[in-house]
C-alpha cells in the first residue's frame, strides 16, 4: 500500500479527465496545466525535476491532527510528508509538528497566518461564527451512508466536492488569511459515546452529553439531553470525572484518546438519520504558501488531496475498528439507538438542513447536490470495489487494513473534484 501511495503522484493520467466547474481553487486560478514555472497532473518525475532544478530547498512546519507519530491518527501524516518529499526530491521538507504543540485548534488559523506554521490541519468546525460556512455545510451533510468502509469514503467526497463550491466557504478562509488545501474533510462518523448503557430516548432524556457543533448541541436537545461544549482533548477528563455522561464522537478521535476505557457504550444511527457534522477538518496552508514557487505548491495541493486522503481513509477505519475493539475490551456495548432516539434524530436533520437552506449561504439546492454527489460516489465504491464485509458491531472482526488499499478511490475523487483547484 506504501508504495503504491508514493507512486501515484507519478501517474501519467492528465488525458481525459474529468474535472468540477471551478470555484476557486488553492492560492490562484485553478487547473490541471502545469502553468509558467510548474508542471502539469500526472508529469513523469523527470519533468519535476527539471521543473525544481533552479529552485532552493525549503522546510515548512505541518501540524497534523495525531497527538504522536505512533498514534491511529498518523498515517495520513507521515504518507504526505513522504510523497511530498520523494516528490520534489528532497528539495521541500516536512518538519512534523505532533500534539498540537505549536498552536491548538483555537489558534490554528493565527499560527498560519503570522508564520509560525506554514501547513495545519485544523477543525473550523469548533468556530462556527468565524466559519458559518462551514457549519451550514457539514449540518446539511446528514443522511449521508453510515456503514465503516464505504460511508467513510462516500462522506469524504462528498464533503471535498461540497467544500469547492461553496464560494462563501472559501471567502471566509481568505478573511482568516489562509488558504484551503482541502476546504472540507470528513473524519468520521459520530456515534454516541456514553459511561453508562443505553441507547433509548429515555436513557438519554436528562444526560450531560458534550457536543463539537452547533448542529450536535440541537441533536442532544432534541434528546432531551443537556449539551455541552469542549474540544475532543478534554473528553477524556470529563467522561471519567463524570462531568459529562456521554459525547458525540468519532471513534477514531475517541480511540485516540482512550476515551473508550471510560465510556464503552456506543449507539450509532441509521443511514437515514445519520448524524452531521461527521465532516468537522481542513488541510489548510499558512501566507507563506503564496511566496513559494509554483511547482512547490503544486506538490503540496496534489499530496495533500491525492495521497493524504487514501492514508486518511485506512486511519479512520483503522481507528475505528480499534475504538470497537477497545469498547469491548472494556465491557462495552455496540448498538442501534433506540427507534424513537433514532427518529429524533433524523427530525432533528431534517430540521437543520431546512435552516441552512434558510440562510442562503450555500444555495437553495444544497440538498439536492448532496444527494446526487452521495449517489455518485456510493456508485463509484461499487464500481472500483469497495464494499463492508460486515456492520460497525463486528467491525474488528472483518477489518483488515493491511490487505485494503483506497489509493484508486483517492485519485478518482482527485480527479473529478480537486483538479480544477490545483495552483497554475
Amino acid at each position: 500500500m506504501k508504495k503504491k501511495l508514493l507512486t501515484t503522484l507519478a501517474l501519467a493520467t492528465s488525458v481525459g479527465l474529468a474535472v468540477s466547474g471551478c470555484a476557486g481553487s488553492a492560492g490562484s486560478a485553478g487547473a490541471a496545466g502545469g502553468g509558467e514555472g510548474g508542471f502539469d497532473y500526472g508529469a513523469s518525475q523527470a519533468e519535476v525535476d527539471a521543473a525544481l532544478a533552479d529552485l532552493e530547498p525549503v522546510t515548512l512546519k505541518y501540524q497534523p491532527s495525531a497527538a504522536s507519530p505512533n498514534s491511529v491518527m498518523a498515517t495520513s501524516a507521515h504518507a504526505y510528508k513522504e510523497a511530498v518529499e520523494e516528490r520534489s526530491g528532497g528539495k521541500i521538507t516536512l518538519e512534523l509538528v505532533w500534539g498540537q504543540a505549536i498552536a491548538g485548534y483555537a489558534e490554528i488559523d493565527d499560527a498560519l497566518a503570522d508564520g509560525r506554521l506554514d501547513l495545519a490541519y485544523n477543525l473550523p468546525i469548533y468556530n462556527p461564527s468565524e466559519y458559518p460556512s462551514f457549519d451550514a455545510a457539514v449540518t446539511a451533510m446528514s443522511g449521508l451512508p453510515t456503514s465503516p468502509v464505504v460511508g467513510e469514503l462516500v462522506s469524504n467526497a462528498v464533503s471535498g466536492e461540497i467544500g469547492w463550491q461553496a464560494e462563501s466557504l472559501l471567502g471566509e478562509y481568505e478573511a482568516q488569511g489562509v488558504v484551503p488545501l482541502t476546504p472540507i474533510i470528513a473524519s468520521g462518523t459520530y456515534y454516541g459515546v456514553c459511561n453508562q448503557e443505553g441507547n433509548t430516548l429515555d436513557d438519554w432524556n436528562g444526560r450531560q452529553v458534550r457536543v463539537a457543533s452547533t448542529s450536535h448541541h440541537t441533536v442532544a436537545e432534541n434528546l432531551g439531553a443537556s449539551p455541552v461544549s469542549m474540544e475532543y482533548v478534554e473528553v477524556f477528563e470529563a467522561l471519567q470525572r463524570g462531568t459529562v455522561d456521554c459525547t458525540l464522537a468519532q471513534l477514531i478521535s475517541s480511540a485516540e484518546a482512550g476515551v473508550l476505557e471510560v465510556a464503552p457504550h456506543i449507539s450509532y444511527t441509521t443511514d437515514e438519520n445519520s448524524m452531521s457534522s461527521r465532516a468537522v477538518g481542513a488541510e489548510l496552508a499558512g501566507a507563506s504558501f503564496e511566496t513559494l514557487p509554483l511547482a512547490y505548491k503544486q506538490i503540496i495541493f496534489d499530496a495533500a488531496n491525492e495521497v493524504r486522503p487514501a492514508a486518511g481513509a485506512t486511519s479512520i477505519v483503522n481507528g475505528t475498528a480499534l475504538a470497537v475493539t477497545q469498547a469491548k475490551e472494556a465491557g462495552g456495548t455496540i448498538t442501534p439507538f433506540g427507534p424513537e432516539a433514532d427518529e429524533a434524530i433524523g427530525k432533528t436533520n431534517e430540521e437543520l438542513i431546512a435552516g441552512v437552506v434558510d440562510t442562503g449561504l450555500l444555495g437553495d439546492d444544497i440538498e439536492q447536490r448532496i444527494r446526487e454527489s452521495s449517489d455518485k460516489w456510493v456508485a463509484k465504491a461499487e464500481e472500483l470495489g469497495y464494499r463492508d464485509e460486515g456492520t460497525i458491531e463486528d467491525l474488528d472482526e472483518w477489518w483488515d487494513g493491511e490487505a485494503v488499499d483506497f489509493s484508486d478511490w483517492s485519485t478518482a475523487v482527485y480527479q473529478e473534484s480537486m483538479l480544477a483547484h490545483r495552483p497554475e
